[in-house]
């Protein structure tokens, strides 16, 4: 079965905001590091452990904060921020830019998956997201399918 979806345009903030989520949950051991820092405090009892800890957090957000951003600004990744269209199958995505422009993906290139709330996002690396939105799927048996794919790949559980 092949799914073919609805064109589709990634607006630089959802990439921004899916990609920061995706980061921090990734790295989620940074979060250990700032409590280590915090817990200097029974070490030397001062407040600026917890304010050099939070300067430290705020800026390693920050970091990949314009990392995104720059993303978004840069030649090379225009072409995630413009209209397509995808053809998913069991074997690949396809990422059409036009019935004649089109960039397959295997799905062994896909690091892993999510079903959000109201959308599917495949990660390829820290910085190459796919999102796909439910509205863009012709029928919810189309979603489902693709789901599907995306659990027997192990992308999801």
């Amino acid at each position: 079965m092949i799914v073919k979806t609805k064109k589709y345009k990634l607006e630089s903030g959802t990439y921004i905001k899916l990609a920061l989520l995706s980061v921090l949950k990734q790295q989620w051991w940074v979060s250990l590091i700032v409590l280590a820092i915090c817990a200097g405090y029974f070490w030397i009892p001062n407040i600026w452990w917890f304010i050099g800890a939070g300067i430290g957090l705020v800026l390693y957000i920050l970091f990949w904060l314009i990392q995104f951003a720059g993303v978004t600004q840069l030649d090379q990744t225009k072409m995630l921020f413009e209209k397509l269209a995808y053809e998913i199958t069991s074997q690949q995505v396809l990422i059409k830019l036009n019935n004649k422009q089109g960039m397959p993906l295997k799905w062994e290139q896909i690091k892993r998956g999510k079903v959000g709330k109201n959308y599917l996002l495949l990660v390829v690396n820290k910085a190459q997201l796919i999102h796909l939105p439910f509205k863009i799927f012709n029928s919810d048996n189309e979603r489902k399918f693709v789901e599907s794919i995306m659990k027997r790949k192990g992308l999801i559980k």
